[in-house]
């Protein structure tokens, strides 16, 4: 299943990165992709991926996030 995620706060190549981290390391993930520019992250994760959890993942990293739908 693919997640995508408005994300709010990424400023620079680290913060896509951090964002990266935080993402892959959830369960169910498989892959992420975020586009600093856009300020969004698609996320191809299992079926049983919670996606307001993903967001929470991030929003605890310190950027805001909400699943886009």
């Amino acid at each position: 299943m693919n997640i995508d995620l408005k994300i709010e706060g990424m400023t620079c190549g680290g913060c896509k990165g951090a964002v990266e981290r935080v993402l892959k390391a959830q369960p169910g993930v498989s892959s992420v992709s975020v586009d600093l520019d856009a300020g969004r992250a698609s996320v191809e994760a299992g079926d049983g991926a919670d996606a307001q959890a993903l967001a929470r993942a991030v929003s605890g990293a310190g950027y805001e996030a909400r699943v886009d739908a």
